[in-house]
């Protein structure tokens, strides 16, 4: 089909940031399940796609595009819906966040989860100020003013990014102690409100996240390829 759209992935991976754009869009969209298991993601025909190794990667009409952030923003401004339009005032603020949810603290986690693409030192050491950093970066997420789409009702691209990081906070990058939702009361709403979705729900059943996701994340259970 001319409008296909192909979305590689591996469940409980940054392509479930995707695939929650794709449920709330409505959009007709395959998956290609990239097996983690086998470092598919490092393959000749994979890397031919995303040069980095990462994943996700969507094919588009317009071929493929890999980095999760401009996916989003692609999609939604594709679709005009779940992001404010280019010629509007909230459209800067958007952006800002949209960019912090992905150079900031998405950055922050894959820190936590791959200490040793980082350091040739002690990992641990890495690790604790790396939650201390995502910490303090919580801190400001929560206390944060005029952030419409942590606290609507309204889904956007921004909420479809921070529900998995949220997830991969209580779950991975070794001892989990340091993360309590609760601790902030706003995104723990937030986690609440935006797993009932039924956009979400089909999502976690896809990928087998267990019936609450972002709130009380268990670890995930896919039908097929593995989140590790």
């Amino acid at each position: 089909m001319e409008n296909a759209l192909r979305l590689h992935y591996a469940p409980d991976n940054a392509s479930l940031c995707v695939r929650l754009v794709l449920e709330e869009m409505a959009l007709p969209f395959e998956t290609v399940l990239v097996d983690r298991s086998t470092s598919a993601q490092k393959s000749a025909q994979y890397l031919a796609m995303n040069p980095n190794g990462l994943i996700p990667v969507l094919e588009t009409p317009h071929g493929p595009m890999f980095e999760t952030a401009a996916i989003l923003l692609w999609l939604a401004d594709r679709e005009k819906m779940m992001v404010p339009a280019p010629d509007t005032p909230e459209r800067s603020h958007a952006l800002q966040w949209l960019f912090w949810l992905s150079n900031t603290f998405h950055a922050s986690l894959r820190m936590l989860f791959y200490p040793d693409k980082y350091t040739r030192k002690a990992s641990d050491t890495l690790r604790e100020m790396t939650r201390e950093r995502l910490v303090a970066q919580l801190d400001m997420l929560e206390a944060a003013q005029s952030v419409p789409w942590r606290d609507s009702q309204d889904v956007t691209i921004h909420a479809c990014y921070l529900a998995p990081l949220l997830r991969w906070c209580a779950l991975y990058g070794g001892s989990t102690e340091w993360f309590d939702l609760s601790r902030w009361p706003k995104l723990h709403a937030f986690a609440q409100r935006f797993e009932t979705r039924p956009a979400v729900v089909r999502a976690a059943k896809a990928e087998g996240l267990g019936p609450t996701p972002i709130s009380a994340p268990s670890p995930c259970c896919p039908p097929e390829g593995t989140a590790l």
